[in-house]
């Protein structure tokens, strides 16, 4: 909730809107000046508000505002558990496309990176992935639609979803080893470093008058 000098929430109120199948739904409201950084709203705070359900909420799903859910399973009454990306019952960590997608997001891959390659064995794996970086929308011979940026990444498998070991554009095992010597060889002792086009590297820029920084391969 915004929070500044000055009260900056009135009227907060959460509200029962609807049960859909398995979830019931509820909508949070509040009047702020925070919308006008003169108000000196520009921070945050918790707050809380009660609402009453028509019936026990039971095993089903709390939907707040739409995309904030909750679910009863796994905690302990009356708490509910806040669900993740991937659901509220997401698969176990593993070599899936569910949990490829979860291993992105751990690194902060930018939005539609495509995974070029990946390695996966059990707890272990190595995904190289790219991302364009032309125009949002453009056609016939611009080069800029076919330009991309990419990188590699370490992972090993947790109960809370992949967790990245190391990053390195570099090929071998030499990165990845260094922080984790128990990931497998077999799994990096090939790779090649990825190409200077894809994954530049720029050198400290230079002092004065001696010319521009200019990127290298790693």
């Amino acid at each position: 909730m915004p929070k500044g000098p000055h009260p900056c929430v009135r009227d907060l109120k959460a509200v029962y809107t609807a049960d859909v199948s398995t979830t019931v739904h509820v909508q949070v409201t509040l009047v702020s000046p925070d919308g006008d950084r003169r108000s000196g709203c520009t921070g945050t705070a918790t707050e809380s508000t009660r609402t009453v359900l028509p019936q026990a909420l039971g095993g089903r799903e709390l939907v707040v505002d739409n995309y904030t859910v909750f679910t009863p399973d796994g905690a302990k009454p009356p708490a509910l558990r806040l669900c993740g990306d991937l659901g509220c019952h997401p698969a176990p960590t593993g070599c899936t496309s569910d949990s490829y997608v979860q291993a992105l997001k751990t690194v902060d891959a930018p939005n539609h990176s495509y995974q070029d390659a990946v390695d996966c064995r059990g707890k272990w794996m190595v995904m190289q992935f790219s991302w364009p970086t032309g125009a949002a929308s453009c056609g016939g011979d611009d080069k800029g639609c076919g330009s991309r940026l990419g990188d590699r990444y370490f992972f090993r498998a947790e109960k809370s979803g992949w967790r990245p070991i190391a990053e390195g554009a570099a090929g071998g095992c030499a990165v990845v080893q260094a922080r984790e010597p128990d990931f497998p060889a077999s799994m990096c002792e090939n790779l090649a470093p990825l190409p200077a086009s894809l994954h530049p590297h720029y050198s400290p820029a230079p002092s004065a008058g001696t010319g521009s920084a200019s990127p290298t391969s790693r």
